[in-house]
Formats: structure tokens, C-alpha cells, sequence
């Protein structure tokens, strides 16, 4: 055994630095794939290999459910979001470019309230407002009336200031009169928001190296699969449920094995995460119609459902639970695999049984976390809802059965059970799989080493 740990291994050189201490616990796992061990970590380099016949039954499962997604994306797959007349209310109005020329102070009340834009506020009675409003000049800078410029009157009250040079969003309604065609509907955040995500970008890299390369490619292929596939599927009148489930399985397919490589450890986590967001979809279809929520409260959702009256929105809501959950239960799962995966090669005498137990022990820690995350995620984001309710004094029954919080409720428990679920669901898999492996003699290296291993 001595021996063995002191024989230098050039199969074993690089990718594993900072492991030195598991080189008795690698020899040990030698069944696994002869010198290819340097790759059992989960965050340095691939997986160690596992038997042929495992292998080969992984395939099994998952080529055919590879297949049918597949098949779904081709059968499902949209010609494009359907064309419709403009509405000019909210999202549905039609913008262009603009930028503040000139920004002038006048007296409030020198300028006509009732006719200011949405920008000001008409609340203080024409004639006797003293303060100083500001009158911005704005030169519309894209579309076909390029150059063009207009007034906006902004109150000094008003949640949103103009400075000069700033670049604005207007609307345009060609409806409208000349003077009244555009308005400023926004400021223009494309600079601050590209210099935020190049330096997420940098960080992701100079920490994850080629795995932050990979993550950020990942990410890429998932935006293109929910813009040209999920959204303009459900926009055509595809179930929403049904374009969620494949398109988040194309996301995960593509998500896992592009991160952590072709594996059988990547692939327990696969099985996981589907057999976790099938539980996902069965409980969220069974309390979002139990619960009566339509999926229909808000002017977003409404105007949704104005323009594409054949969208299920109720259906529309499962979806977002199903696409909202799939990134936390990437991470729960591989985790989990990985755990376990490090736990057989520390001590390859654990059987599926102790593998469980104590991957299992690992995953506690990890729900109790995962799950105040998502809880927390979900509530941040409904904060000025919640903030609403406190100020109209309801009681905790009240704000619950409200549909728009009874809505986040479902979503964040439904979410949550999932999550919990994946847990167990994966370190089992993950047990049975690495504890089932038993790579032949032909699949050892040569030099006598792997019987070496095996007989340990």
C-alpha cells in the first residue's frame, strides 16, 4: 500500500493540485478508470470515468429522454412571435432613442400642469405653485423622425430628473398630434447595465477560469433558448406547460454537460434535476388549479392576455415556476453527485447504503440554505406588494389570500418542495450508481496496477 502511494504517476500530474492529501484514498478507487482519477474533483477537471456497462446503461435513460426533447423543440419550435397591432399602453408602445438637449428652469407655475407629461405631477393647483420645474428639450435620435425635438416638463418632485446629455427612451404615437407625438418614457441604462455585466463577466472568468468560459456560454445558450424558443412558442399558442418542460430540459442538458463535462457524474445530476422538476410540474398543476389562480393580476399579465387571448395563463404561471426553479436545482443536484462522487472516493469500501446516509447529511446543510435562498429571492422581489398590504393594515390571512400574493406563496413552497425533493432524489441516484460501478479487468490500465487496486 506504501508502495503505491510513493510510485510517481505522470498519468496524474497537473489538474490536481492542492489534493495531494487523497492520493491513498485514489489509489483506492483505482476500479474507477486506472490513471484517470486526477478528474473525481468537482470543480478541477472531468469526472473520474466509471465502467463501460454503467455507462451504458446511463445511455439508456438518458439518450432516449435527450431524443424526445429533441423532438419537442422540433415539433414546438415557432415561426417567430405573432405580429399584432400596437396598443400604445405599457410594454406595447412604440419607443426610440432620444437625448437631452437642454435642460432650462421656469416657474411652475408659468407652465401648464394639466397638459405636463407623465413625468410631473399635476397634483398642485395651476397658479399657485412657486417652485422652479424643469424644462427639458429633447432631439429624438433614432426611427424616421430622426433629429426631430420636443418639450418635457419635469416637477421638482418628480421620481425621475432629466440632466443634459442624458440619453432618454420616448415613445412614439403616431395617433397622436405632431406636438404630442412623443414623450419620454424612460432613461437610457444600456451603458451602466453593459459595464455591470462585463464585470460580472471578468469575475466569472478570473475565478472559474475555463469552467467561468464555459458557465458564461452556458448562460448565453439558455437567454437563446428562452428568447427564440420558450417566449414566442407560448406566444404562439403552445401550451406553456409543455414548451417549459422541454425548453427547461433543453436549458439543463446543455447547462450541465457544457459546465461539467460529458460524465457519469454529470449525468446522475441530469436524472435528478428531471425527475425533480417532474415533481415540479405535477404539484405546481395540482395547487395552481386547486388554488384558483388564474396567473391574470396585474397590467402586464392583463395586457398579456389582451393581445394573446389564447395564451393559458394559468399555464403561463407553472411555466415560470418550472423555468425559476431549474437554476437553483442545477446547483442542488450537482452538488449533491459530487458530494457523494468524493465520498466513494475517499473510502470505496462504502456501500449505496452508507454513501446515502452520509451524502444525505451534506444535502440537510444544503436544503436549509437553498431553501431560505429562494424564499428570500421570491419575497425581495415582492417587496413593494408586501409594503402595500402593511400600509393597508390586513391581516397575515388577508395578504395571503390575495391572488397576487397567494401567487408568490405557491410559487416559492412549490419551488421549495422541489428543491427539498432533489436532495434525497439525487443522493440516491448518485449511491446506487457509484457503488454499482465495477469496471472490468480489460478496462484497467496496463502495468498490473489496476489488480493492484482492486485487491484493496
Amino acid at each position: 500500500m506504501t508502495s503505491t502511494q510513493q510510485t510517481p504517476d505522470p498519468h496524474r500530474s497537473g489538474g490536481h493540485e492542492g489534493h495531494g492529501g487523497h492520493g491513498h484514498d485514489d489509489g483506492g478507487s483505482g476500479g474507477h478508470g486506472g490513471g484517470h482519477g486526477h478528474g473525481h474533483t468537482h470543480s478541477h477537471g472531468p469526472a473520474a470515468p466509471v465502467s463501460r456497462h454503467l455507462r451504458k446503461v446511463i445511455a439508456a435513460v438518458l439518450i432516449p429522454f435527450g431524443a424526445a426533447v429533441l423532438i419537442g423543440l422540433a415539433v414546438l419550435w415557432p415561426g417567430g412571435a405573432p405580429a399584432h397591432e400596437r396598443t400604445g399602453v405599457g410594454f406595447d408602445r412604440q419607443t426610440e432613442q432620444g437625448r437631452v438637449v437642454a435642460v432650462d428652469h421656469v416657474d411652475c407655475k408659468d407652465v401648464n400642469v394639466a397638459q405636463a407629461p407623465p413625468t410631473g405631477d399635476a397634483s398642485t393647483p395651476e397658479g399657485s405653485d412657486t417652485r422652479q420645474c424643469e424644462k427639458a428639450t429633447i432631439e429624438v435620435t433614432s426611427g424616421p423622425h430622426q433629429g426631430r425635438t420636443f418639450t418635457e416638463i419635469v416637477q421638482p418632485d418628480a421620481p425621475r430628473q432629466l440632466h443634459e446629455g442624458q440619453g432618454v427612451v420616448v415613445a412614439y404615437a403616431p395617433d397622436a398630434p405632431r406636438e404630442l407625438q412623443y414623450s419620454v418614457t424612460d432613461v437610457n441604462r444600456k451603458l451602466p447595465l453593459a459595464v455591470l455585466a462585463g464585470i460580472f463577466a471578468l469575475v466569472v472568468v478570473a475565478v472559474g477560469r475555463m469552467r467561468g468560459v464555459m458557465a458564461l456560454i452556458a448562460l448565453a445558450v439558455s437567454f437563446l433558448v428562452l428568447t427564440f424558443f420558450i417566449l414566442p412558442a407560448i406566444l404562439e399558442g403552445s401550451n406553456p406547460l409543455v414548451v417549459a418542460i422541454v425548453g427547461a430540459s433543453a436549458i439543463m442538458l446543455i447547462a450541465l454537460y457544457m459546465c461539467h463535462g460529458l460524465s457519469a457524474r454529470t449525468s446522475v445530476a441530469v436524472l435528478g434535476t428531471l425527475v425533480s422538476l417532474l415533481l415540479i410540474g405535477l404539484f405546481g398543476s395540482l395547487f395552481i388549479g386547486w388554488a384558483s389562480l388564474t396567473g391574470n393580476t396585474d397590467d402586464n399579465t392583463g395586457l398579456i392576455h389582451g393581445l394573446y387571448p389564447n395564451i393559458d395563463m394559468s399555464g403561463l404561471l407553472l411555466a415560470s415556476v418550472i423555468i425559476g426553479s431549474l437554476g437553483v436545482l442545477d446547483d442542488v443536484t450537482v452538488t449533491q453527485t459530487s458530494a457523494v462522487w468524493e465520498l466513494h472516493q475517499a473510502d470505496p469500501r462504502m456501500g449505496p447504503r452508507a454513501l446515502y446516509r452520509a451524502g444525505i447529511r451534506i444535502g440537510r446543510d444544503h436544503i436549509a440554505s437553498v431553501v431560505n435562498t429562494l424564499v428570500l429571492a421570491y419575497a425581495g422581489a415582492a417587496l413593494p406588494l408586501l409594503l402595500l398590504f402593511s400600509i393597508a393594515q390586513s391581516s397575515v390571512g388577508t395578504v395571503a389570500n390575495s391572488e397576487l400574493v397567494a401567487e408568490e406563496i405557491v410559487r416559492t413552497l412549490i419551488g421549495s418542495i422541489g428543491l427539498v425533493a432533489s436532495v434525497p432524489v439525487t443522493t440516491v441516484l448518485a449511491a446506487l450508481v457509484v457503488s454499482a460501478d465495477r469496471p472490468g479487468a480489460t478496462e484497467q490500465r496496463p502495468g498490473g496496477r489496476g489488480r493492484r487496486r482492486r485487491a484493496k
